[in-house]
């Protein structure tokens, strides 16, 4: 049941709009604030352990916030960086580890440090996941756009394709803006398109465009940090206290389903 809920939030009216958490209290939050959905940022969990992103360092960090926020009511997609490490097998037994706890989807990318994996590599990563795990949405991240690569269109495009026809549910370009790129990239994509957050495009844009998903990526997490030290500086520096911030009684409250939610 989760699954099919996940799926047909890509194929509604407007484009999902997915915010990523880094920690319980932030996906449940989120979840709590209306959200049809929640997912989760790598860099902002790497970050919050001490670990580095992209590194494959996250693993037990990853499973162990997916098992804990599945439970909030809504459907939650966990980003599982390249697959965490080790080969196809192991890749598709975390995403069947995911499954089990209740996990809608995952976010793999084919990153590598400064590079791309070969295509093959990831066909291979999402065959296997599909296969052991075939109610889980898989969206496929192709990064040529976020690493500069040269002809980033042309390889996205293909990209796409390939991760499409290996099983991937959906397919999310990181970096690709502009009319043009977007177009080409949903007329490609015989899935749906997911994007990060652009604040200089209204959602109305890029849903006129043929976006489906719409990420937040790390934002939330960087503007959290961003909050926390500019608080700390300006209360230090004599400014009052904001009266505004949710209260010890509300952030108790987390841990709790939000109110009216069904199980996911």
């Amino acid at each position: 049941m989760t699954f099919e809920r996940f799926r047909a939030l890509h194929h509604g009216p407007r484009p999902l709009l997915l915010p990523n958490a880094w920690d319980h209290a932030s996906a449940a939050a989120l979840a709590a604030a209306g959200f049809a959905a929640v997912g989760t940022t790598s860099l902002g969990v790497a970050a919050a352990a001490g670990l580095p992103d992209a590194e494959q360092a996250t693993r037990a960090q990853t499973v162990s916030l997916a098992r804990g926020i599945a439970t909030l009511g809504v459907p939650v997609t966990v980003d599982i960086e390249g697959g965490c490490g080790g080969p196809p097998a192991r890749v598709a037994d975390l995403a069947a580890e995911l499954a089990a706890a209740g996990v809608a989807g995952v976010n793999i990318e084919d990153g590598r440090g400064q590079g791309l994996a070969e295509t093959a590599e990831q066909v291979a990563l999402i065959g296997a996941i599909k296969q052991r795990a075939p109610r889980l949405f898989v969206n496929a991240r192709t990064d040529p756009f976020w690493l500069r690569t040269p002809d980033a269109l042309a390889t996205a495009v293909h990209r796409v394709r390939a991760y499409a026809d290996a099983g991937a549910d959906g397919v999310f370009v990181p970096g690709a803006t502009g009319q043009r790129p977007l177009q080409a990239l949903v007329a490609a994509a015989p899935v749906p398109l997911n994007v990060l957050i652009q604040a200089e495009v209204p959602v109305a844009r890029l849903a006129a465009l043929g976006v489906a998903r719409i990420s937040y990526g790390s934002l939330l997490f960087r503007a959290a940090l961003r909050a926390a030290v500019t608080t700390a500086l300006q209360v230090a520096g004599g400014a009052p206290v904001p009266g505004d911030l949710p209260s010890y009684e509300q952030v108790q409250r987390l841990w709790l389903r939000p109110a009216g939610a069904e199980p996911a």
